[in-house]
Parts: C-alpha cells; sequence; structure tokens
C-alpha cells in the first residue's frame, strides 16, 4: 500500500501545482474582465468543447483501463499498443467531425448553452466558440494519454498536463486585453493543443508508439463499445447539468455566469487535488483486484479509498463554508473583480460547498462499480441526480437566484451518494460500510468544531488586522491553520484508524518507511 500512497501523494502535489496555475487563469480573467460580458462570453465558449466531448472521453478512458489489462492478459503486452492505437484513431475521426458540425452550427450551440445571451455576449460568444471548438480532438487525445500513463503506473505527468495549458491561457488573457479580445480563445486553443502534446514525449517514453490501424470489429474495441454506453449516458447527463445551471444563470443579472464559475471553479481545485488524485490511483488497482477476484483485499481499498476523501474533503468543505467570503476576497478581488462580485461569488461557493463530499464520493464509488463491470447502476444514479438537480434548479432559482442552482447542484451530489451506497450494499453486501459510516461520523463532528474554531478566529483576526492583501493573508492563513490544527487533533482522539493511511501518504513522499 506504500506504494499505492507514494503515487498518491505525487499525483497530489503535481495536481496542486496545476490547479494553483488554474487558480492564477481565473484570478486573471478576474482581474481584467470582473464578470462582464468577455468574461461570461469566454466562460461559456470554454465550456462548451469540454462539455461536447467530455462524456465521451471521460467514458472511453475509464473503460480503456480495465479493458487494457484484459488485452495484456489474454493476449500479451504487445497487443496493449495496437488496442490503443485502435481507439487513438477511433477518436480522431469522431473529435474531427464533432469540430466540423460544431463550426457549422455554432450560433445555435451557443443558444442551447446560454439562452439568456444576445446583443455583445453572443456575438462574443459565438466568436470565441468557432474557434474553441477546433480544440475538441485535443481533447479526446489527452483523455486516452492520461490512460496509458496511469495503466504504466505514471501518474504524475497526467497530473502536470495541466501546467502548460494554464500558462498560455493566461499570458492570453493579458495579450487580450492589451490588443484584441480574440487573442484570449486563440490563446486557449493552443492550451489545450499544449495539454496532449505535452503527454506524448512520456507516453513513448512508457512504450507508445503511434501506428495508422484502425479495427472497428475488433472484439475489444466492441467490448469498449458495450461498456461505454451507460458510462457516457452517466457522464452525459452530469454534463447536461452543468449545461443547464450555465444556460438558466445566462438569464440572471449580468454577473451571475460568471459568478457561478468562479466558485465552481474553487471547488474543482479541491476535487481535483484531493479526490481525483485518490480515485486515479486506486481505478487501475481495484480493476486489477477486480479480475483477480480478490475480495478481501478489494473491500479494504473500497475502505481507505472512501474514509481518507471523508477525511480530507469534509474538513474543506466546511472550511469553504465558513470562510467563503474572506477566501474570496483574497483570491479575487482586485483590478475589475468588485466588492459586489465577492459577494455574490461568497454565496454561490458557500452553496456548492455543502455538496462537495457528494462530488467526491460518487467520484469513488462510480469507479468501484466500473471496476466491478457494472456500468449501468452509476448510469442510473447520474440520470435520477439530474432529474432531482433540474427541478430544484427550477424551484430554488426564483428565491435564491444563482444560489438556488448551486445549492440544487449540491443537494443532487448527495442524493447520488445515497443511492450509490445503498446499491453497493446489494451488490456486495459487505464492503466495511460499518467502517465509512463511523468514520463519516466522526469527520463531520471534528470539521464542525474546526469550522467553528475558523470562523471564530477569522472574526477576530479581521477584526484586529488592517483589510489590505497582508491582513486578509494572515488573518485567513491563520484561521485555516488553527481550524487544522483542532481538526488533526479531534482526528487523533477520536482513533480514525485511516489517519494513518494520510500519513503513510506523507511519509512516501519523504521517503520514509512506516
Amino acid at each position: 500500500m506504500s506504494k499505492l500512497a507514494k503515487a498518491a501523494t505525487w499525483l497530489m502535489l503535481a495536481t496542486l501545482l496545476t490547479k494553483i496555475l488554474g487558480f492564477g487563469r481565473e484570478m486573471a480573467l478576474s482581474y481584467v474582465y470582473g464578470t462582464n460580458a468577455i468574461s461570461e462570453a469566454f466562460v461559456v465558449s470554454f465550456s462548451i468543447p469540454t462539455i461536447i466531448f467530455a462524456a465521451a472521453g471521460s467514458a472511453i478512458a475509464t473503460t480503456y483501463i480495465p479493458i487494457y489489462y484484459e488485452v495484456e492478459n489474454e493476449i500479451g503486452k504487445k497487443a496493449t499498443l495496437k488496442f490503443t492505437n485502435n481507439i487513438v484513431n477511433v477518436i480522431v475521426i469522431i473529435c474531427t467531425i464533432l469540430s466540423i458540425l460544431g463550426i457549422i452550427f455554432t450560433e445555435p450551440l451557443v443558444k442551447l448553452f446560454a439562452i439568456g445571451f444576445d446583443g455583445e455576449r453572443l456575438k462574443l460568444t459565438v466568436q470565441y466558440t468557432r474557434i474553441l471548438i477546433m480544440s475538441i480532438p485535443f481533447i479526446g487525445l489527452s483523455f486516452i494519454m492520461n490512460g496509458y500513463l496511469q495503466v504504466h503506473n505514471n501518474f504524475t505527468v497526467p497530473g502536470l498536463g495541466s501546467l502548460p495549458k494554464n500558462i498560455i491561457i493566461i499570458v492570453s488573457i493579458f495579450l487580450s486585453a492589451k490588443y484584441n479580445s480574440v487573442i484570449i480563445a486563440i490563446g486557449t486553443l493552443l492550451g489545450i493543443a499544449s495539454e496532449f502534446l505535452f503527454q506524448v514525449p512520456f507516453a513513448a517514453k512508457n512504450g507508445y508508439k503511434y501506428k495508422p490501424f484502425l479495427d472497428l470489429k475488433d472484439a475489444k474495441m466492441k467490448k469498449l463499445v458495450i461498456l461505454i454506453a451507460p458510462i457516457f449516458v452517466g457522464i452525459a447527463v452530469n454534463q447536461i447539468n452543468t449545461m443547464v445551471d450555465k444556460s438558466l444563470a445566462s438569464t440572471l443579472p449580468l454577473g451571475s455566469v460568471a459568478a457561478l464559475n468562479f466558485a465552481s471553479k474553487l471547488n474543482s481545485f479541491v476535487i481535483s487535488i484531493f479526490i481525483v488524485s485518490i480515485t486515479a490511483v486506486v481505478y487501475p488497482l481495484i480493476s486489477r483486484l477486480s479480475v483477480e477476484n480478490s475480495k478481501e483485499d478489494f473491500a479494504q481499498v473500497v475502505v481507505r479509498s472512501v474514509n481518507s476523501i471523508t477525511l480530507l474533503v469534509l474538513p474543506v468543505s466546511v472550511g469553504a463554508i465558513v470562510l467563503s467570503q474572506p477566501i474570496v476576497r483574497l483570491l479575487f478581488e482586485r483590478g475589475e473583480f468588485t466588492a459586489q462580485d465577492t459577494k455574490i461569488t461568497a454565496v454561490a461557493l458557500s452553496f456548492y460547498a455543502i455538496g462537495l463530499i457528494g462530488s467526491g464520493l460518487n467520484d469513488i464509488l462510480t469507479k468501484i462499480f466500473y471496476a466491478l463491470k457494472d456500468t449501468k447502476t452509476p448510469m442510473k444514479s447520474a440520470i435520477l441526480a439530474v432529474v432531482i438537480n433540474i427541478c430544484l434548479n427550477f424551484a430554488l432559482i426564483k428565491y435564491l437566484k444563482h444560489a438556488g442552482l448551486a445549492f440544487a447542484t449540491s443537494i443532487a451530489n448527495i442524493s447520488i451518494v445515497i443511492v450509490l451506497f445503498i446499491a453497493l450494499k446489494k451488490k456486495i453486501k459487505d464492503f466495511g460500510q460499518r467502517k465509512i459510516i463511523i468514520t463519516f461520523i466522526k469527520s463531520l463532528v471534528a470539521s464542525s468544531i474546526m469550522g467553528f474554531a475558523a470562523y471564530m478566529s477569522n472574526k477576530y483576526l479581521a477584526m484586529h488586522l488592517s483589510s489590505d492583501t497582508i491582513g486578509q493573508v494572515i488573518s485567513l492563513g491563520t484561521s485555516v491553520l488553527v481550524g487544522a490544527i483542532v481538526y488533526g487533533v479531534l482526528v487523533i482522539l477520536f482513533k480514525i484508524s485511516e489517519i494513518t493511511y494520510i500519513i503513510d501518504m506523507v511519509k512516501a513522499k519523504l521517503k520514509l518507511k512506516k
């Protein structure tokens, strides 16, 4: 397990670095454009190609890993390269077709994603989207290179993949303000392409060699397509959630779309660092254990993974709720980003943070079902979550405006996790659910006490320190440190065993033995 912990730690650090730059990208956008028409046009146009192919790409990459192991076990190592190239070429063909269709039907596509946009906002969004839609092939290829590196136990490079992308986008944001706003779209296209190109040399080092091979009748390809269908639907409905949220937000006052975007990015920062880092490392392992039918080891990995996510995410969720205002103010309130922008973004962040634990546990539980070759259960639960989200969107937007959209997303995320836990119990009976429930309760109590301590600390310091950037850093940093110490002490006092697993990850990074 120390190798697993070491891999998770390296990936977490790599992801932390890229996500800090990702925040730099959002801070640059908020500083240069605030929540104006250009900012909102960019947010929508940037999300369109991702949403279009994220479902298919993620589904292919998810299915690729367990089938890769099957090919390797049944046919041999050489056959895995042939299998990989087959998928690569299929993706290139599909993505090229999608890009061409996107360029032809750009305006109706934009209106689908932002029904409230008109005038300058609509014109800018259409212009940016026509450029960014060409990034779809690069997004698709990045998914496969990501999966290929992971099955070869290389988790750091996929985590660093966004590094060049974010640097290029940040530069393009400032250049667009100085010369022409269209530069922001061109720079983003180049940035997305760089993410794929960054991975290629490392994939080649791990044995990947491209060949123009295409066989749609291949047995493993057919199996991949069969398994992909429900995964695709399950992921696609999540993208529908995002699309519906942005579309409804576009009907609200100017700034609502951007505020939701900035708040969502803050949440995705946590998801990417802690949750994705753990699931990316665990998924290949549980896929192999499932193939080997090692039930005891499988259950142990499930318990440790779920509890590790709970221990890491719950305190962050509570912290984001109680410290939302100072967090947003410190990160974004400068340049064109006003105090009013801080207020509406902080409210959205608080409501998004409520469902953060749902997002985290949903990710690992979905992967567990995929490893068990059950792709239908996550699909059904995802469809249910979309129905819940859309219904709550229309109900809550009347009273809470953009915050209602964030709250609906959180409720849907929590609902889907409950459904998945019930389904997993029916499927494999005892997967260590008692340990999971006990750890969750202990962590929730510790997080609540931590949240109160952090809030009171921040309130006291804010009253006695200056309101400039240095004062904000000291106030927020000290509050976070106080909260972390309180939580750490309580977790140890509550004797939560999984804390040793997290400590093991730190030790692995320092190359110390348990």
